[in-house]
């Protein structure tokens, strides 16, 4: 189901903002954090088909869109890794979550009093790394020398346009250094547990249906639950 949720901006302010949700009203109820910026495009499917693979285990699941993110109007560079932590506890106490599912980098904004999952987290700097790396390498095809030093700097001081997403400059900063916290409610998943390469190494989106079905399990599973059977129950 689509529908929309109100999230909070800086200042007491609040934005209008997508919600995709599996509602029907059960006992155990998912808040989901996606991957960010191009990781987000690799996964969106996949992060759909576990949320979907968890409903047939009568799992609810919500997937909020936070300020700056996918189809929001708010602007990126406005955004803090700050302001998405109250945006996720919002989102978790809006929409009752009993557990937390984040999807790599959305591990550093998981609310932690939240018991849950972090499907191969990815920290704040490696993500930088990454899209860094892919900045200086479509640089150079074009003619160009950037150098890694440089464009942290950059960032740091002014903020940074990394693969088509405007970074703010303290937004940059909170990257440059953030990582998920110790957490003994929150368990960590990684990639080799679900089997196969990581989606987001892929050059373009795609899609691993037997890779969705494995998360959606492990969830279900510990949650107590039959994974893949449909419960029967009318769409909320």
């Amino acid at each position: 189901m689509i529908g929309t949720w109100t999230a909070p901006l800086q200042g007491g302010e609040t934005a209008e903002e997508l919600l995709l949700s599996f509602d029907r009203d059960r006992a155990s109820r998912l808040l989901v954090l996606p991957a960010w910026f191009d990781e987000a495009n690799k996964l969106r499917r996949f992060t759909l088909e576990v949320m979907r693979g968890l409903d047939e285990s009568r799992i609810d699941s919500f997937l909020p869109d936070l300020p700056g993110c996918n189809e929001s109007l708010v602007p990126l560079e406005t955004q803090t890794i700050a302001d998405w932590r109250a945006a996720a506890l919002e989102a978790a106490e809006k929409f009752a979550a009993t557990h937390v599912l984040a999807v790599r980098a959305g591990a550093l904004i998981a609310p932690p009093q939240l018991p849950g999952w972090r499907y191969a987290p990815q920290s704040g700097p490696k993500q930088l790394r990454g899209m860094i790396r892919a900045r200086t390498i479509a640089a150079r095809e074009e003619g160009r020398e950037e150098s890694s030093e440089a464009l942290m700097g950059e960032g740091r001081n002014t903020g940074l346009v990394l693969a088509g997403w405007p970074l703010g400059a303290e937004l940059f900063r909170e990257l440059a250094v953030a990582g998920a916290e110790p957490s003994q409610i929150q368990r960590d998943i990684p990639q080799s547990q679900i089997g196969g390469a990581g989606l987001w190494l892929r050059a373009e989106p795609d899609h691993d249906r037997a890779q969705a079905a494995a998360l959606a399990g492990i969830i279900a599973s510990s949650l107590g639950e039959k994974p893949g059977e449909p419960s029967g129950e009318g769409v909320a």
